[in-house]
C-alpha cells in the first residue's frame, strides 16, 4: 500500500469591508499551505503522534506540539466527533504560512479551516462544505472569515436562528470545544466533544469585478482581536445602523460592477459602527482612511480597516505604488512602521491528493 499524500491550503481574508461588520469576508492571495504525509506503507508505529514542522510567518511563535497547535487541535476535535481517539500513526505534516498574524488578515480563520479540512482528510469524512463549515463555526464563533477562507471569493454570511437544543449545542464554551490537553493525555481523555448542530452558518457568493485588487497595508505590531473587540459600545443610535445598512446594500452590488464606480464605491465603503472605536488603537487609521480618495490617487476605489486590523485594506484598479506610499508615509508619521503587500481576490480553499 502506497502513502497517503495530500496538499491543503488556506487562503488569507479580510472581514468587515467597510459597512459589513461580523457580516462579509473577502478571500485573499496570501495562503496557509499544508503539506501531509501519511505512512500507510510502515509496519512501525514509532511516531504515534503527527510529527509538525512550520515555516514563513510565526515559525519562531507557533507550538509545535500538536495537542497544543491550533490546527490540529481543530483536527484532532473533528476526528473525535467521528469516533476516531487519534491521529493515524507516521503522519508528518509540514506547515507554510504567509499570513501575517494579529494583523486583521484572517490568520487564525484560516488555521481553523486548515485544521477542518486536515480531521476531514485524516480521518477519510467525506463532509460538505455545509459541514465543514459547522466544525469550523464551533470554533471560530463569528462567520465572516472563516466562511470566505472555506469557500472563498466575496462572501456574506450570517449564523442562523436555531432551536433552543441546537443554540445551547453551537454554544458551548470553546474551552470545551478545544480543551488545553494535559501532558499524560492518552486516547480516551476528551473522547466526547461537543457535535457541532446542523447547518450553524449560511452564505452567499457576491459577484466581484475583475479589474479590482487589493493593497494591504500592514503595521507592524499586532492587535489582538479582543482587544479590538472590547472597544466597542454596546449599543449604537438608530442613525449609525442605518448608515451601514445603507452602504452595505450598495457596495455588495457595486463591488460586482465593470467598471467600477470609484464615487460610489468610496463612499460605501465608510463605516460607523467598528472603524471610528479602534482608532486609538491604530496610530494613523483615520488620517489614512480620509486622505486617501479617488480624487487624490486614481485608481482607488474605497478603503477599510481589514477586519480588527491594524491593517489597512485598499481596493484599487491602479495606482497602487502610490497608495501604499502615501499611506506609509501618514504611518511612519505616527511612528509606526509599516510593510504592503499587493493582493488579488482568492478562491476558496483546495485539497490536492499527490
Amino acid at each position: 500500500m502506497s502513502d497517503r499524500k495530500f496538499k491543503i491550503s488556506v487562503p488569507a481574508t479580510s472581514a468587515n469591508i467597510g459597512p459589513g461588520f461580523d457580516v462579509i469576508g473577502l478571500s485573499l492571495s496570501l495562503r496557509l499551505t499544508l503539506d501531509v504525509t501519511i505512512q500507510t506503507s510502515s509496519k512501525d508505529s514509532s511516531s504515534p503522534s503527527p510529527i509538525l514542522t512550520y515555516s514563513g510567518e510565526g515559525a519562531d511563535e507557533v507550538p509545535l506540539d500538536p495537542y497544543k497547535n491550533l490546527i490540529t487541535r481543530v483536527a484532532l476535535y473533528v476526528l473525535r466527533c467521528h469516533d476516531q481517539s487519534r491521529f493515524p500513526p507516521n503522519i508528518a505534516i509540514h506547515v507554510h504560512n504567509e499570513v501575517p498574524f494579529g494583523r486583521g488578515l484572517g490568520s487564525s480563520g484560516a488555521a481553523v479551516v486548515a485544521g477542518v479540512l486536515l480531521g476531514n482528510e485524516v480521518g477519510q469524512l467525506n463532509l460538505s462544505t455545509g459541514r465543514l463549515l459547522d466544525f469550523a463555526l464551533m470554533v471560530e464563533r463569528h462567520p465572516d472569515n472563516v466562511t470566505a477562507a472555506l469557500v472563498g471569493g466575496f462572501v456574506g454570511s450570517y449564523l442562523r436562528e436555531l432551536d433552543h437544543a441546537a443554540t445551547e449545542a453551537a454554544s458551548v464554551p470553546l474551552s470545551e470545544v478545544l480543551p488545553e490537553y494535559p501532558p499524560d493525555a492518552g486516547e480516551d481523555w476528551g473522547k466526547n466533544p461537543p457535535m457541532p448542530p446542523n447547518g450553524i452558518g449560511h452564505y452567499v457568493r457576491y459577484g466581484w469585478a475583475k479589474e479590482i485588487r487589493a493593497v494591504a497595508i500592514i503595521p507592524q505590531f499586532e492587535l489582538s482581536t479582543a482587544k479590538a473587540r472590547n472597544v466597542l459600545p454596546q449599543t449604537y443610535s438608530r442613525k449609525d445602523l442605518v448608515f451601514n445598512l445603507q452602504r452595505l446594500a450598495v457596495l455588495t452590488y457595486a463591488l460586482s460592477q465593470s467598471p467600477p464606480d470609484p464615487d460610489l464605491i468610496y463612499e460605501a465603503m465608510k463605516d460607523r459602527v467598528h472603524q471610528p472605536y479602534r482608532k486609538e488603537l491604530i496610530p494613523g487609521l483615520p488620517e489614512v482612511t480620509s486622505s486617501i480618495t479617488p480624487a487624490t490617487h486614481p485608481g482607488l476605489l474605497g478603503i477599510c480597516l481589514s477586519g480588527a486590523g491594524p491593517t489597512i485594506l485598499a481596493l484599487a484598479t491602479g495606482g497602487f505604488d502610490e497608495i501604499a506610499r502615501d499611506a506609509e508615509k501618514i504611518f511612519n508619521s505616527k511612528g509606526v512602521q509599516v510593510k504592503w503587500k499587493l493582493l488579488d481576490i482568492a478562491g476558496g480553499s483546495t485539497v490536492e491528493h499527490l
